[in-house]
């Protein structure tokens, strides 16, 4: 066998994009070699999921050049389970995955391969949507495993999964020896296992190919920003010092009429030799969730909770009390009814918790379910408000998580999860709420926003309970309770 890795993906010079007044790609090329992993890095709205679409096939084929080795198979772990697949049972799910209805000893290869990504299931008649959140993220990539493939495209593989299970996944990741490819925008856990990157730029619609660990290609991109922005401008500045000499010889007669316009000539040049930087990803502004009058002291007392544990749902008494300026930190495990604790509160669900009658909840959903998708995003806000807001304060706050009017102007199905997150926590902002319920909130957003959002609950004065499997996001916020089962 050869030492030298052969070329299992290749793009040469790929335009893309769904509306050609807005490409995607640019003349893109790259290469990836057999049993390299890799992570795409990419800027918010740089339509990252197209470069798996376009590897997998999922999208019809134009005049561009992308070869992929087609003796490899190719799976997908997708972040949700698709709306259609979620009423079938564990059996029937799987069995997707295999066209031919006499395949040997399915149940074994199921209880293999959920054995692999450490899931316990007795029952494969169970539905699928039965499954906590976490649980139908490690049977999406079982169902990708379970297939064998060659090339193991990954997106967004830590969204819903505790902080457990995000070990295991990266030490599997480490010994897997095949191909991977792998969205994601948790910087930690990236570094632990890739070995290069493909950094997509959603202003020059380039992708650049990166050797080394994620955190020292991140700092190579910033290097080189840096760089080009520096070249630039000492050519403008050049540039602009011979525009000035030309006009002062522009009114000249004979050869100083010759010499302005041999400036001006050489200005132009200078211009043309500026290079198309990379921009620095836009990030949200800082902001403030905004405070209501005072209602009391304790605002919400957690009595018992449900839990399951070797799919047998048990009641657990707790003592816990939210108040005045609180933070809960829950932490338990996957599979174990956090979201749905939540859920009770929420509905004001006295069966778990007392909460205090009449209390704002500003509740974020990972799912953004809470959200009406065919409502205008404008109309989404507008509601939030609750109360009479000038049109330009409206726009003013939009921005700052920016929320343009074309989006603005766009109902919420139809945005991309990554400007759903802005339309839900800029919501949060207009409701004022008394309680903040978080549910994973540092998912679809990349590593920039982090320090953000997170400065934003830290200074956050009145009550809220946090989800989250992000340490560097849970460390920088102000924590006075922990809730662990």
């Amino acid at each position: 066998m050869s030492s030298v890795k052969e070329t299992v993906i290749s793009f040469k010079n790929v335009d893309f994009n769904y509306d050609i007044r807005k490409p995607i790609l640019d003349e893109v090329s790259f290469n990836v070699r057999k049993w390299s992993k890799i992570t795409i890095m990419w800027q918010n709205g740089a339509w990252k999921s197209t470069i798996f679409k376009l590897i997998n096939g999922g999208l019809e084929k134009k005049w561009w050049v992308i070869n992929v080795d087609q003796k490899l198979t190719i799976a997908t772990w997708y972040q949700v389970v698709l709306v259609e697949d979620k009423e079938l049972s564990v059996s029937e799910f799987f069995r997707k995955y295999f066209p031919d209805d006499d395949v040997f000893n399915i149940d074994k290869q199921i209880a293999d391969i959920l054995n692999v990504v450490n899931l316990k299931v007795k029952d494969y008649s169970k539905q699928i949507n039965a499954f906590s959140w976490g649980q139908q993220a490690r049977l999406l990539l079982a169902a990708a495993l379970i297939q064998n493939p060659d090339i193991l495209l990954l997106d967004e593989p830590t969204n819903n999964l505790d902080t457990d299970w995000i070990w295991h996944l990266t030490e599997f990741l480490q010994n897997y020896k095949n191909t991977v490819l792998v969205i994601s925008h948790d910087a930690e856990f990236l570094n632990s296992f890739t070995d290069g990157v493909l950094y997509l730029d959603v202003h020059t619609k380039w992708v650049e190919q990166f050797v080394w660990d994620y955190h020292s290609v991140v700092e190579q991109i910033q290097a080189k920003i840096e760089k080009e922005n520096m070249a630039n401008a000492r050519l403008q500045k050049e540039a602009n010092a011979k525009k000035d000499q030309a006009e002062k010889f522009a009114h000249k007669w004979g050869k100083l009429r010759l010499v302005a316009k041999k400036m001006r000539e050489a200005a132009a040049e200078m211009q043309d030799d500026m290079v198309d930087t990379r921009k620095e990803d836009k990030t949200i502004r800082d902001f403030k969730i905004p405070l209501q009058e005072d209602i009391g002291w304790v605002l919400l007392d957690i009595h018992s909770v449900h839990i399951i544990q070797d799919e047998e749902v048990t009641e657990r008494d707790v003592e816990v009390q939210i108040r005045k300026d609180d933070h809960l930190q829950l932490a338990w495990p996957n599979g174990i009814w956090k979201s749905t604790l939540l859920e009770k509160i929420v509905s004001w669900d006295e069966t778990w918790c007392t909460l205090t009658p009449w209390v704002k909840i500003g509740y974020y959903r990972q799912d953004f379910s809470n959200l009406d998708f065919d409502e205008l995003v404008y109309d989404c806000l507008k509601i939030a408000a609750w109360e009479e807001m000038w049109e330009q304060e409206l726009r003013s706050t939009a921005a700052w998580f920016l929320i343009t009017w074309d989006i603005m102007k766009t109902r919420i199905w139809d945005l991309s999860e990554w400007q759903k997150w802005l339309v839900a926590f800029c919501r949060l902002v207009f409701l004022k709420p008394w309680i903040l319920i978080l549910d994973e909130p540092t998912n679809h957003i990349n590593f920039r926003h982090i320090p953000v959002i997170a400065k934003a609950l830290d200074e956050f004065e009145w009550w809220m309970i946090l989800v989250s499997h992000v340490n560097e996001f849970v460390w920088q916020i102000r924590m006075d309770q922990y809730l662990d089962l």
